[in-house]
C-alpha cells in the first residue's frame, strides 16, 4: 500500500492541467474557467486530495487561518458570537482556529504565543485583553489584533462592541418609569470594558434623575458568582425594587434567587433588566426585559474590519460601536 501523500503536482497531472491551476482552484477569491474547475474537482476527489494549508502558508505567506481566542462559553452570548464569526470568516475564505483562554492577560499570552505558530493572518479576542507589549509584537508581524465585545481604550487595537454606556442608559430609562424607590446593580467583572461603559451609563442616568443607587455586588459575569450577589443585595430589610444586572446570563440567576429563595414576585415586587438579549431571556419561563446587544451587526463589521487589514492592508485602527436596542418584556413594571 503506498502511504506517499497525494501532491498537487499528482492532481495536475491526472486532470490535465498545470500544478498552479490547481493551486489557484484551491485558492479563496482565485480564477479558475468552470471547466478547468470541474477537471481538478473529479481528479482531487478520485485521489482523495486535500491541500496543506500549512505548507500553502509557508510557500504564500498567507494561511488563510483566524486565531479566535474566547474566555467561556457559560453565558449563551459567547457560543452565539462564535458561531456567527465562524460563519462570516469562511464566507470570507478564512478557517478558525479557535482557543480558550481566562480572563486575565497573563493567561492570554501563552495562547496567543501558541496561535502565533500556527501562522494565522489575524487574531479575534471576545471578551478577552491582550498586554500592550504582545499587541506590539502582533503589530511588529504584521498580524492584525481585533478586540471583539471589549475595548482597551489606552491601546491602539481596533474594537468592535456594542455602544454599552448607551445601554446602560437605556437600561436604568426602563426601570425608572416603573417608579422604583430602592434601585440596585449587580455588576459584572469590574474590569471590563463592558462593565464600565455600562455602570457609566447607568448611573449617569440615575444621577439625572435624582435617585440614589441603594447598593451594588459583583456577580463577575459568573452565574454562581451572581447568584451570590443576588443574595447579597435582597438579603436586608429594605430590599431592591429595581435592579440592572449587567448581563443575561447573571440576570437569569438574580431571577432564580429573587423567585424561588425570597419569594419575591417579578416585577411586581421586583424589577429586572438584563442586558445581550440571549435566546433564553425569551423563554416564558424568563421573559426577561433587556438591553439586546446587535451581535449581527457586530460581526458584520469586525469581519470587514479584519478582512481589510488582511487582505488590503490597511493599518487604520477604529473602534466600532453599535447602539444596542432596549427589549420589553414581562420582568418591568410599565
Amino acid at each position: 500500500m503506498n502511504s506517499k501523500p497525494v501532491t498537487s503536482v499528482d492532481v495536475a497531472r491526472k486532470a490535465g492541467v498545470s500544478q498552479s491551476a490547481v493551486s489557484r482552484y484551491f485558492t479563496p477569491g482565485a480564477s479558475v474557467s468552470k471547466k478547468m474547475a470541474e477537471k481538478i474537482r473529479i481528479a482531487a476527489d478520485e485521489l482523495d486530495y486535500r491541500p496543506n494549508v500549512l505548507a500553502r502558508a509557508m510557500i504564500t505567506g498567507k494561511s488563510r487561518i483566524i486565531g479566535l481566542i474566547v474566555y467561556y462559553f457559560e453565558n449563551q452570548f459567547y457560543p452565539e458570537a462564535v458561531e456567527k464569526l465562524s460563519i462570516a470568516l469562511q464566507e470570507n475564505g478564512y478557517h478558525v482556529l479557535l482557543f480558550m483562554a481566562s480572563n486575565t492577560i497573563n493567561d492570554v499570552e501563552p495562547v496567543i504565543q501558541e496561535i502565533m505558530g500556527y501562522r494565522v493572518d489575524g487574531i479575534i479576542m471576545v471578551s478577552v485583553s491582550v498586554s500592550s507589549t504582545l499587541a506590539e509584537r502582533c503589530r511588529d508581524l504584521d498580524i492584525p489584533v481585533l478586540l471583539f465585545n471589549r475595548d482597551q481604550p489606552k491601546d491602539n487595537l481596533r474594537a468592535v462592541t456594542s455602544d454599552n454606556r448607551l445601554g446602560g442608559e437605556l437600561a436604568a430609562k426602563a426601570l425608572l418609569r416603573g417608579q422604583p424607590k430602592r434601585v440596585a446593580l449587580l455588576a459584572g467583572f469590574s474590569g471590563a470594558s463592558t462593565q464600565i461603559d455600562r455602570e457609566a451609563g447607568f448611573m449617569a442616568v440615575l444621577q439625572e434623575a435624582g435617585v440614589e443607587l441603594h447598593s451594588r455586588a459583583d456577580g463577575n459575569y459568573h452565574y454562581t458568582d451572581a447568584a451570590d450577589a443576588a443574595r447579597q443585595l435582597f438579603d436586608v430589610p429594605d430590599q431592591p425594587d429595581a435592579v440592572f444586572v449587567a448581563d443575561d446570563h447573571m440576570a437569569l440567576a438574580a431571577l432564580d434567587v429573587i423567585r424561588f429563595e425570597f419569594k419575591l414576585k417579578v416585577p411586581e415586587d421586583v424589577a429586572v433588566v438584563g442586558f445581550d438579549d440571549i435566546p433564553q431571556a425569551a423563554w416564558p419561563s424568563f421573559n426577561l426585559t433587556t438591553i439586546r446587544q446587535p451581535i449581527n451587526q457586530m460581526v458584520s463589521a469586525a469581519v470587514a474590519m479584519l478582512v481589510d487589514a488582511i487582505e488590503e492592508g490597511n493599518t487604520d485602527v477604529r473602534k466600532v460601536r453599535i447602539p444596542p436596542v432596549e427589549v420589553i418584556r414581562g420582568t418591568t413594571r410599565s
